[in-house]
């Protein structure tokens, strides 16, 4: 008999079983999977040069780490979080940021996910009416998911020193 509720194994967040997938490339639940695919076709919509999705894009891969993420995914989306939050960039900046470290050989570790999760799920930024108030929301879920890193906070600063000096 299948559950009515699934636990998303990397925010937590309870949702009713749809009986989806659990996505390859993030430690999440299809349910929770479903959620981040509607933010996206919204952050997508928005396109300006501010470029949020890729905000999101960045918390939720942080959010949803361990499984089968590949680090590279971690790192990234860490090294993107830690750019907006303590350097101020825009979504536009730190996808070029990726960009610039993707064309520099590395061998990225696997990083420990937080033992607790971040107090914002990909939920909570839905909950926002769609506008300036979702776009508020995307930002304090970055700063909320940046925060439970706070164990890895040296190693991730010290792998964005290339483009925080550029």
């Amino acid at each position: 008999m299948k559950s009515s509720i699934v636990k998303c194994p990397g925010c937590g967040l309870m949702l009713p079983n749809q009986s989806y997938a659990e996505p390859p490339r993030f430690h999440a639940s299809g349910e929770c999977m479903e959620l981040y695919n509607e933010l996206s076709l919204y952050t997508a919509s928005r396109g300006h040069e501010q470029f949020i999705h890729q905000l999101a894009l960045d918390a939720y891969g942080a959010q949803h780490s361990g499984g089968g993420t590949r680090p590279i995914t971690t790192a990234f989306s860490l090294i993107g979080l830690y750019l907006v939050v303590e350097h101020g960039f825009t979504g536009r900046q730190v996808q070029l940021a990726h960009m610039e470290l993707g064309r520099r050989k590395s061998d990225w570790p696997e990083l420990t996910p937080p033992l607790s999760p971040a107090a914002m799920t990909v939920q909570d930024v839905l909950q926002a009416e769609a506008g300036p108030k979702r776009d508020a929301a995307i930002q304090d879920w970055v700063r909320s998911v940046w925060a439970s890193w706070a164990h890895v906070r040296d190693w991730v600063k010290e792998a964005a020193r290339p483009v925080v000096q550029a």
